[in-house]
């Protein structure tokens, strides 16, 4: 079947008949427009007017977001001189670093929609310069290969700030956190839980703001979220992903800032054992962001 639609593709003209590749270019092109980056490329393979097509300026223009400029702006510029919207797409769909390389920007390559993610090397962390209570430990499992662990504290809070001209869309802010210390022994990683205490005594308070006046509020016991979910997955000794609020940006102009907290300063008893590594910004909609992307060639 795949063999007679290639065969379609090219020879349908040379057969007698009207293929897929006696369209014209530019109406291939207009299709292309409603398509997924994905999509466009799987096509591209069909014939020479689909392939002339899935490298329209035009088709890959209406996949970058409307501000895909301001994303340029923070690579050198050498990087992007030159390139057609096409290779522009592949550029920004992978992760482009700003803020000392503590946050990362990129666009999702099935929807071309912003995604952003900062480091808790970013971030304001309570008594983090004393070693007693904060430590930093390197690892793959970040992809800012970097995570902050809170030993023991009495007084917990991590906060942040990011201004950045978000595209208009609903947004959803997430801390990504993880209970225990893990480390890797003879290739296999394994959790610690030696220094994990107190964060069953009081809950956890998240706070999620903007400078246009929305704001987000939730508490809750990180003994609870680490428990099993609804479909028996057990998240005790993995990464947990927790869900602050959502903000809506209506236009870019004025930039967005977004403020982020995540606190417990109950000082009636001490609570440590934590890893916080970073927070992620990504379209409401969307169930994850892609890190990077292929394309057609």
């Amino acid at each position: 079947m795949g063999a007679s639609l290639s065969n379609t593709a090219e020879n349908g003209s040379a057969t007698g008949g009207t293929g897929l590749g006696d369209m014209p270019e530019s109406c291939v092109a207009l299709v292309f427009m409603y398509l997924t980056p994905p999509e466009i490329c799987n096509l591209a393979r069909l014939n020479r007017a689909f392939r002339g097509a899935a490298f329209s300026d035009a088709v890959w223009e209406s996949k970058l977001p409307s501000n895909y400029h301001h994303m340029l702006n923070l690579l050198p510029h050498w990087r992007y001189e030159g390139l057609s919207k096409k290779s522009i797409f592949a550029l920004l769909s992978r992760p482009v670093s700003f803020d000392n390389d503590n946050k990362e920007v990129w666009l999702d390559r099935v929807s071309g929609r912003i995604c952003m993610s900062i480091s808790s090397k970013a971030m304001s962390i309570t008594s983090s310069e004393d070693r007693r209570h904060w430590n930093w430990f390197p690892t793959d499992e970040s992809r800012f290969q970097v995570v902050a662990y809170c030993q023991q504290v009495w007084w917990f809070e991590v906060s942040g700030t990011v201004m950045f001209p978000f595209p208009p869309d609903i947004y959803t802010l997430t801390f990504r956190i993880h209970i225990g210390k893990f480390l890797k022994r003879i290739g296999r990683r394994v959790s610690n839980f030696e220094h994990t205490h107190g964060w069953d005594l009081g809950p956890v308070r998240y706070e999620l703001s903007t400078s246009d006046g929305q704001c987000s509020v939730s508490e809750c016991l990180l003994h609870d979220i680490e428990q099993n979910d609804a479909k028996g997955n057990i998240k005790h000794g993995c990464w947990i992903e927790y869900k602050v609020g959502e903000f809506i940006v209506s236009r870019s102009d004025p930039v967005t800032e977004v403020r982020f907290s995540m606190k417990q300063i109950d000082c009636t008893h001490s609570k440590g054992g934590l890893c916080v590594d970073s927070v992620s910004i990504t379209p409401s909609d969307l169930t994850r962001c892609r890190k990077t992307g292929s394309f057609c060639k």
